[in-house]
């Protein structure tokens, strides 16, 4: 008998996943909340300076090895010299990752215009190279089929880190207590990380094929990441560079992005990998296009009323979050918002786990190559607003650039094919429901002036922006309803369970 609830339902695998981190999300939207209402303009702007520079390097020098994990482990039966090299491979980017923050960090802080930069000199350098020790904690136990212990890895550790951002600042320790408790977290986390990674594997810790192997297939994403990263963060670069601490502060609360995206993104993409190398591994890869559309058709049902809500009450969102004095973020927070719109397919996944890593290091050169000009002439002539948009516009054509090269990874050709593998229906059905519940918002907004929308700085901002949410979740369940969609089949897609095996 097939796996024939894997087949039709094994999104649900990324349930675990998915729960442990809208968990972690609910405490991390707590983070913004404090600090950009505890901390003075100028501190708030060195502190996103600070993850701005450890989030470029924890992202790019991976190079693809950990995420390797996914596409390896569920074709092997001997799997510790993978886990073991993968880790050995991170321990050294992360001592590298150390060095090079270190010893650059007084040239970047004049760059970025920002002495205060140096007085956290030690202490993030030794935690991004920690935290790029650890980075195969999760993916060494969601490659080996472990959902349920990675969505606890997730838990505790996203929610160490969350309070470890917030109770220094609350406690009066400013961004220096702050710093230095995420430094010791870092060190905690990637010794946990080699002890979860090995435990319970048997074989040789290094095999040379294998570790040759493991390069081969990471290095082109690897190469991806050097390339996309960059790329992403170049506005927030440039912006910095153009602007006071003070004005970057703003600039990257416009920018800020709902942590509901990659709790639900990216443990869906990782499923989704182990799901087709399973398919592979069976002969049955012709029902990865299932799969993918499967996935694809269940976040559209999210993402995009998530996109459309937070347009039309950004205000309200911003003022409730941030505070009245970063209410200038509004125009700059609606344009990222669109950019939700395009995590809804994927694709990524897929590419990786046919192996097809050299199409996603094409579509991250050709974002490079765009996002140059675009993020030049955007800061230079329009400021904060041309430098979002130059940003927005360099994702949808990598995004444009992938959707070319996923009907064949899948075994797809023409346009019948690209057709077959988008969710074409869930996409008119989330698509409407969503713009008429905005629609809906907006004008409910726009309708009471002076009451709900523009009350004084403080946490009765929330009010509005909680009145708002539940009008627009009702709007919208009630119009998938209509449209023939049962709102809690969308929700139980995500719910945690096992897929069924025949024994």
């Amino acid at each position: 008998m097939k796996d024939q609830a894997g087949s039709s339902d094994f999104l649900g695998r990324a349930g675990p996943l998915v729960l442990a981190r809208f968990a972690t999300a609910l405490l991390g939207i707590s983070i913004p909340l404090v600090l950009a209402r505890m901390l003075p303009l100028e501190d708030y702007g060195t502190y996103k300076q600070l993850f701005l520079l450890s989030q470029t390097l924890y992202f790019v020098l991976p190079l693809g090895v950990p995420q390797g994990l996914f596409y390896f482990l569920p074709r092997v039966e001997e799997r510790r010299s993978y886990l073991f090299q993968s880790l050995l491979f991170m321990a050294g980017m992360g001592c590298l990752s150390a060095v090079l923050l270190h010893g650059a960090l007084p040239w970047l802080s004049g760059v970025l215009n920002n002495p205060a930069l140096l007085e956290h000199r030690l202490a993030l350098s030794v935690y991004t190279g920690a935290l790029l020790g650890s980075f195969g904690l999760e993916p060494s136990l969601t490659a080996r089929g472990r959902t349920g212990a990675a969505a606890i890895a997730y838990l505790i550790s996203d929610t160490t880190r969350a309070l470890l951002l917030v109770l220094p600042v609350l406690f009066g320790f400013g961004l220096a207590g702050m710093m230095g408790s995420l430094a010791a977290y870092a060190l905690l986390r990637w010794g946990l990380a080699w002890w979860v990674g090995l435990s319970g594997e048997r074989g040789p810790f290094w095999v040379p094929t294998h570790a040759t192997a493991q390069l081969r297939y990471a290095l082109p994403f690897g190469a991806a990441m050097a390339l996309a990263i960059p790329q992403q963060y170049a506005h927030q670069y440039a912006v910095s560079w153009a602007v006071s601490p003070e004005a970057f502060a703003i600039y990257a609360v416009g920018c800020f992005q709902l942590p509901l995206v990659d709790l639900l993104y990216t443990p869906t993409s990782e499923v989704l990998m182990v799901r087709l190398g399973e398919l592979d591994a069976q002969g049955r890869s012709d029902e990865g296009v299932g799969a993918f559309r499967e996935a694809s058709g269940k976040l559209a049902y999210v993402f995009l009323p998530m996109a459309a809500f937070l347009f039309a009450a950004a205000p309200d969102f911003i003022g409730g979050l941030f505070g009245a004095r970063y209410l200038d973020a509004v125009p700059i927070f609606r344009v990222s918002v669109l950019a939700v719109c395009l995590a809804l397919l994927p694709m990524d996944g897929v590419l990786r786990a046919r192996g097809r890593t050299r199409a996603i290091f094409f579509s991250y050169l050709t974002k490079a190559v765009v996002t140059v000009p675009l993020v030049y002439v955007g800061v230079t002539r329009f400021g904060m607003m041309g430098a979002v948009s130059a940003w927005a516009l360099a994702e949808l054509v990598g995004k444009c650039t992938l959707l070319a090269a996923v009907p064949g990874a899948l075994g797809l050709k023409g346009v019948r094919g690209v057709l077959r593998m988008l969710p074409l229906q869930e996409l008119a059905r989330a698509g409407g429901a969503a713009m008429a519940a905005a629609v809906s918002v907006w004008l409910l907004r726009s309708g009471v002036p002076g009451r709900l929308t523009d009350l004084h700085d403080g946490w009765v901002r929330l009010l509005p922006l909680a009145v708002a949410g539940v009008l627009f979740l009702m709007g919208y369940a009630l119009l998938l309803r209509l449209s023939g969609v049962n709102p809690m089949e969308v929700v139980a897609a995500f719910r945690p369970r096992r897929a069924q095996r025949a024994s």
